[in-house]
């Protein structure tokens, strides 16, 4: 198989969590640097070792003290936060899903759908069939078990249609219906030759041919 060109490239990226009180800073990255191409790619490491915030960097939602990023054409230079244009061409499924319990899912998907131009309401539906959404389209999340509140922001962000697609322990809390459709998905997706899929996890999804992987150690 011919080698893919990187989509994502991450040159000499410095980020440190910011000093408490009269604590020192607490630095996470010093000169990272790799490059992802499209299809799946997987981020591993141990506990604590960068793995959810190097996904929150990649998504601007954290902005690194120095480096830069580019995702196909579109670069980012920091120490300047991520600029609209970079949000908008970066899903992001967060591990961590505080907040906005009064939400119902049609709300979360028109979240995605105004942040993401490429969302496809086509890919949402097989999304809510596959997911088996469709009974709780009518509650707020709060009435949902984690698994389910997991599952309607999984569909939104696997519905934005975006370049790259960032996943923090995707398959955590999901029911093993769900695991076995997300897997088939991120099957198909590892095939893809204009997007990548990025996941953090303790371990590489069972199955699923990748394209790259970053080790951030143990």
């Amino acid at each position: 198989m011919t080698p893919r060109s990187p989509l994502l490239q991450i040159r000499q990226l410095d980020f440190a969590h910011p000093a408490e009180g009269r604590q020192s800073p607490v630095p996470v990255f010093s000169q990272l640097s790799a490059s992802l191409a499209p299809g799946v790619s997987w981020v591993g490491g141990g506990e604590s070792r960068g793995k959810t915030t190097l996904l929150r960097l990649l998504a601007g939602e954290l902005q690194p003290q120095a480096g830069a990023l580019q995702l196909g054409a579109l670069p980012w230079s920091a120490p300047q936060a991520a600029p609209a244009a970079w949000r908008s061409q970066v899903a992001w499924f967060p591990n961590g899903l505080a907040g906005q319990d009064a939400l119902r899912p049609a709300a979360c998907f028109d979240q995605a759908r105004q942040r993401h131009p490429r969302f496809s309401d086509d890919a949402l539906a097989d999304l809510i069939e596959g997911l088996d959404l469709a009974q709780h389209l009518d509650k707020s999340l709060y009435m949902l078990s984690t698994g389910t509140r997991r599952k309607v922001w999984l569909a939104a962000t696997l519905a934005s249609g975006t370049p790259l697609t960032l996943m923090d322990e995707p398959f955590a809390a999901l029911d093993r219906g769900s695991i076995d459709f997300l897997r088939e998905l991120l099957r198909e997706a590892a095939q893809h030759t204009e997007r990548a899929w990025v996941i953090a996890a303790y371990s590489a999804p069972a199955g699923v041919p990748l394209s790259g992987q970053l080790d951030l150690g143990d």
